[in-house]
């Protein structure tokens, strides 16, 4: 895909509405430095191009019920496409599984997985070696301690002149 052409003013109002969802068109319009109009006709030129792609509220988990995150290194016994294919759908079927990462280098993927406990990961995974879906090795490793866990991306630094 492709990047598309953004000026400062479209960064601007990305960064505002990624940091807060909810914000009002007034207050979206003062921080972009436009008039109302013209800030929310730029809005919904970007939903349309596909940039920005929902809205989302942000949820305490461990708030509701216990949370045990862990990470997964993977490694398929067959690098067919049909291999990576099956993996795939069954990754994308797995609620627990809350992000997938093709990868480079040593392993094929990365997962982050979200269970009550370590006995209900160890059950995912059990389950997911029974329904022989390709994995030949997987390295597990429990989260202890979240440093950072951002949504906010560095908009400007992605989006400015390489160098």
């Amino acid at each position: 895909m492709a990047a598309t052409k953004l000026d400062a003013t479209d960064l601007k109002i990305l960064d505002a509405i990624q940091r807060d969802g909810r914000i009002t068109k007034l207050k979206l319009a003062e921080q972009a430095g436009l008039s109302p109009t013209p800030c929310w006709m730029r809005l919904a030129r970007l939903e349309k191009a596909g940039i920005v792609t929902g809205y989302h509220a942000r949820i305490a988990v461990r708030a509701i019920a216990p949370v045990t995150s862990v990470l997964v290194e993977v490694t398929l016994a067959n690098h067919r496409q049909a291999d990576f294919d099956r993996f795939e759908r069954v990754v994308r079927d797995t609620p627990e599984i809350v992000a997938c990462w093709s990868v480079g280098g040593g392993v094929d993927y990365l997962l982050k997985v979200m269970t009550r406990d370590i006995d209900a990961y160890q059950r995912l995974i059990d389950s997911l070696l029974e329904r022989e879906i390709g994995i030949d090795r997987y390295f597990t490793y429990i989260v202890t301690k979240t440093v950072k866990d951002d949504t906010v991306l560095p908009l400007a630094e992605l989006a400015g002149p390489a160098g």
